[in-house]
């Protein structure tokens, strides 16, 4: 049983680092579970400590990741057409089969949703450029997290690895 949790675990670690470039996967949070179920196994030690303080760090960001581009976006001028093209462009970058199409699909849905919003150009550009940067700050902020997270589990599957049991 602990072989599965510890693959499920890792597994779990994997797809929250991908989470945090795909707005469908919440990251931060999908990699904690990965750190409760290495917990879960008999050869790691409870940390309750180790799990709440990882737990709340995960929560924090998932939620400043919302908060983060609306911030930016608001700090350079832009309305909620601009979030909303954000959004949209988001979701079509992650079907565009281009490199980068995720980032590009941002700005170029922010932009366009400024200027459906009557924006001029300058302005809607203003408001793309704090959208993608918003995007970018929160998509590094997951992805350092997430990092973390699978070292730790790296860490503490190699330290009590002689102690799992197969069955």
């Amino acid at each position: 049983m602990d072989i599965a949790l510890l693959v499920f675990g890792f597994i779990l670690c994997l797809l929250g680092i991908i989470g945090s470039f795909l707005p469908i996967l919440p990251g931060p949070p999908i990699s904690w579970i990965g750190l409760l179920l290495l917990h879960l196994t008999t050869a790691v030690t409870e940390d309750w400590w180790f799990l709440g303080i990882t737990a709340a760090v995960a929560l924090v960001i998932f939620a400043l990741d919302y908060v983060i581009p609306i911030i930016g976006t608001k700090k350079f001028g832009g309305t909620k057409a601009g979030m909303i093209g954000t959004t949209i462009g988001l979701i079509l970058g992650l079907i565009a089969p281009i490199p980068g199409g995720i980032f590009i699909g941002a700005f170029a849905g922010a932009f366009i949703g400024e200027l459906s919003n009557k924006a001029d150009n300058k302005t809607a550009l203003k408001a793309a450029f704090g959208s993608f940067l918003g995007l970018l700050t929160g998509a590094f902020m997951k992805f350092i997290v997430t990092a973390i997270f699978l070292i730790f589990f790296l860490k503490i599957a190699i330290e009590n690895a002689t102690a799992l049991n197969p069955f």
